[in-house]
């Protein structure tokens, strides 16, 4: 799942009251906007555990109607339910 970057006010807020005294030549600050263009998630995996669930007939069914994938989209339909990402 990939998704873009969202800056907060409250970061946004931090950033125009950092310290500008502070000698960073050797990690240059990048400004909010740039922070805009990342991507969350693109090279992360989150680790994966095998199990064993018993699931309803016609849920199967449906999840089989909509093509390959079923476990992956398994696992985003019980991530999108309870914002758990």
């Amino acid at each position: 799942m990939i998704r873009s970057a969202k800056i907060g006010r409250r970061t946004r807020e931090l950033y125009e009251k950092r310290d500008r005294s502070l000698d960073h030549s050797g990690v240059p600050q990048l400004p909010p906007a740039q922070w805009a263009k990342g991507m969350v998630g693109k090279y992360y995996r989150p680790l994966k555990s095998q199990i064993s669930f018993r699931i309803d007939n016609d849920v199967l069914a449906w999840l089989k109607s909509k093509g390959q994938g079923r476990l992956s989209r398994t696992n985003a339909i019980l991530r999108d339910h309870d914002d758990i990402a």
